[in-house]
């Protein structure tokens, strides 16, 4: 396998774009089988390296020329939102690994669930000892681990929408958790944004399986040409034996269902399937415990970026007194949590910027205390002061977190370490 990536690689005019982790484990697979090749890389940053085979093109100016290229090499961060990209050869890690790595590929995407699912199906297949690697957005860049891979290893790999943006091949089994609106700002709408996600199926064959939520009608709607084997997965559906608590609400569901079907097509034994899933420990930030502390129950749900998560979330734990929401504001139509919030399933919203804010300003029920906060510090001070005794104070921002923090787990630590240092 990696002799054919080095022969489709070998003789074209490379530029390897965006020189962050993936672009950097690129440039490290290409330079360990072809250390004289010339290759360019670009980055609107500065590049720090030591390399006289390396041409590289920073600064603003450095997604122009594209076509000058036989092959971009792209990272998934990079947006090509307002670039021009007809007749330009876009590649990523992800392409060269659905073209030329045979192994079979469980590929996972979705708005939201996607990485408990990856997660849940590695733990499956691991516990009866079937080879497997976790891989892709939940783990290093893919080509990290192509000298790890056996003939009969499987990858099981969570695939973000940037990631499948501009792939032409899809994985043996496919799984889409669910649509909802997110990463506006990456796409020029929410129909391209489910798109790039429908790429995961889009290119599979007769003889692999698509597993996928149809319950979902953004889904269902869009996936009539896709040629593979069809398995439907729905909440309503009578589920086996599984009885793990700390897999909660309707999302879990999905998760445990898309887990057993792939069971059932790798014909694993369903009694250790089962539990499997039983003993699985939830990722952190996803409806995590954080304790008991001052007699309320604090949990940590920063993963839930979008409105939809949140409104699962409080559903799924049912004794909410107090919600912490709010981050970037990137476009994602509010109105579906603002006529949730307005019926007063939650007493206290604690109100972070910018979208917290924008549904605050949108509430009528005068039973709801609504307090605008700009620190975290504040809202966990709040939290502490409002909430009833043995009710629950839920971190579910409904937004995402670059505002103020680097990404979502830095959020959900920062609330963590607030509450626990809490005097």
């Amino acid at each position: 396998m990696i002799n054919s990536i080095i022969n489709y690689l070998k003789d074209k005019k490379i530029l390897i774009l965006g020189f962050g982790r993936e672009g950097k484990s690129t440039y490290n697979f290409i330079r360990k089988y072809l250390p004289d090749k010339e290759l360019y890389i670009g980055d609107i940053n500065n590049i720090d390296i030591d390399d006289n085979k390396a041409i590289l093109k920073t600064g603003e100016d450095y997604l122009d020329n594209l076509r000058d290229y036989d092959l971009v090499i792209k990272s998934p961060g990079i947006s090509f939102k307002d670039v021009d990209t007809k007749n330009v050869n876009i590649s990523s890690q992800l392409e060269l690994f659905l073209e030329f790595v045979p192994n079979k590929m469980i590929g996972i995407t979705g708005t939201k669930g996607k990485s408990t699912t990856t997660s849940l199906i590695y733990k499956v297949l691991t516990d009866q000892n079937v080879d497997a690697i976790l891989m892709g957005n939940i783990g290093r860049p893919l080509l990290d681990y192509i000298e790890d891979i056996k003939e009969n290893t499987i990858l099981v790999n969570e695939m973000s929408s940037h990631q499948l943006e501009f792939v032409k091949h899809s994985p043996y089994i496919a799984i889409i958790t669910n649509l909802y609106q997110e990463h506006l700002d990456h796409y020029n709408s929410f129909e391209e944004y489910m798109q790039a996600k429908i790429n995961v199926c889009r290119y599979q064959k007769e003889n692999d399986f698509f597993i996928y939520n149809s319950d979902d009608i953004n889904l269902t709607s869009r996936i009539d040409d896709v040629n593979s084997n069809k398995i439907e997965v729905s909440k309503y559906e009578e589920m086996p034996e599984v009885n793990n608590p700390n897999l909660k609400g309707d999302s879990s569901i999905y998760n445990i269902l898309f887990t057993l079907a792939v069971s059932d097509i790798l014909m694993l034994d369903k009694d250790k399937t089962i539990k499997s899933i039983n003993e699985f420990k939830p990722l952190p930030h996803r409806m995590e415990y954080v304790g008991t502390y001052h007699d309320i129950k604090f949990y940590d749900d920063a993963i839930a970026t979008i409105p939809e998560a949140t409104v699962n979330s409080v559903n799924a734990l049912k004794n909410v007194d107090t919600l912490i929401f709010g981050g970037l504001d990137r476009g994602v139509n509010l109105s579906s949590l603002v006529k949730y919030l307005d019926t007063g399933i939650v007493r206290n919203l604690i109100c972070m910027p910018k979208t917290g804010y924008l549904v605050a300003d949108r509430l009528n029920n005068t039973n709801i205390n609504i307090f605008k906060v700009e620190t975290m510090e504040e809202a966990v001070e709040i939290a502490f002061k409002e909430t009833k005794k043995d009710k629950i104070c839920l971190l579910a921002p409904a937004a995402a977190s670059y505002n103020k923090y680097k990404n979502f787990e830095e959020k959900g630590n920062h609330y963590q370490e607030l509450i626990k240092n809490y005097k």
